[in-house]
């Protein structure tokens, strides 16, 4: 027999029953992945701490923390190099009471977190953020536009309080399987359309695929090359390997005007990359901004800071010409699609 109630519904009050069943759900995923997080991170901090001090200055405690990255990436994947596990332990230093850890922070907000040095203000963030339900990017402004200095200060904290609902809308919910983190604790790959509009991506293939097909010497390494420094998130799009230059050759496409902190990135990568990732016989890595605004087509090469005109020389006979990059920039079917 038929329930009157549900007959009276239309498709609309239907599918808003639906939805909200399913927003409910990952709110639950959500909490239960993060609070996983959370502890798990904490308590490997705690284990490093023990092993080898606050510290990986002295050689023990640099050898423990590239032999454990080593193992657990080849076990449980991206998440755990170098710097994630300073950063992990660095959690447990400044939170080192577990009881105090909130269900309802997540990874991400306690990255956030463990930036405030003044200790009395990161108390007060973390006690705020938990109460009001804040999403991490309300937290970041919150922190950013000096919030509890504002707070101490005004007479009407209620208006204060609300403010960032207006600023920073809080989303109705955040889709998990978007947070890098998130991704890499579950050990799912990451999409690059997570990161990248349609004609990004376009773009980005078919640079890809040019590159490879130019003949001169390219080996693909990677998309959306994740790496963390002081808890903040960085992606080139493109990263590539060179064996006839012996570096490698990172790739950043810029969808608007062409800004010099884009080209100041850009030289963060390549130091990066220089510091940490050269191989033992590689020359100095490089890097290649590219801008497709519609108006224009912009490439920038950043080249080690220690570079001399021999090696740009040698560089430039097998990187692509500006003209090459810019007539691939350029092509028709990219243009149409941001039209």
């Amino acid at each position: 027999m038929d329930d009157p109630i549900a007959l009276q519904q239309n498709p609309e009050q239907t599918y808003h029953s639906i939805r909200h069943s399913i927003v409910a759900a990952q709110h639950k995923l959500s909490a239960a992945v993060n609070s996983a997080m959370v502890t798990a991170y904490w308590e490997i901090g705690q284990q490093i701490y023990l092993a080898c001090g606050e510290s990986d200055r002295a050689g023990y405690g640099k050898k423990l923390l590239d032999y454990l990255s080593a193992q657990l990436t080849a076990e449980f994947g991206k998440g755990f190099d170098v710097s994630n596990l300073r950063n992990m332990r660095r959690f447990y230093m400044t939170f080192p009471i577990r009881e105090t850890l909130s269900p309802e922070l997540s990874w991400s907000h306690y990255v956030k977190l463990m930036r405030i040095p003044d200790e009395a203000a990161r108390t007060f963030y973390a006690e705020e953020c938990a109460k009001s339900a804040w999403s991490v990017r309300q937290l970041e402004r919150q922190i950013h536009t000096m919030y509890y200095q504002r707070i101490l200060a005004s007479r009407d904290k209620a208006a204060v309080a609300a403010e960032i609902q207006t600023t920073e809308p809080k989303p109705e919910y955040e889709k998990i399987v978007k947070d890098p983190y998130v991704m890499e604790f579950l050990q799912i790959k990451p999409d690059t359309h997570v990161y990248e509009g349609d004609l990004e991506q376009t773009l980005i293939d078919h640079l890809q695929q040019f590159l490879l097909e130019l003949g001169r010497g390219f080996s693909f390494v990677a998309r959306q090359k994740r790496f963390s420094l002081d808890g903040q998130n960085f992606f080139i799009d493109l990263v590539f390997y060179n064996y006839i230059l012996k570096c490698f050759v990172l790739i950043d496409l810029k969808m608007g005007q062409l800004t010099h902190q884009d080209i100041g990135q850009m030289q963060m990568y390549v130091n990066y990359y220089t510091r940490e990732l050269m191989n033992e016989g590689d020359t100095p890595p490089i890097g290649i901004v590219l801008c497709a605004d519609k108006s224009d087509a912009v490439v920038k090469y950043t080249l080690p800071e220690d570079n001399n005109q021999i090696f740009a020389s040698k560089y430039f006979t097998y990187l692509p010409t500006e003209e090459e990059l810019k007539r691939e920039l350029r092509l028709d079917e990219f243009q149409s699609l941001n039209e």
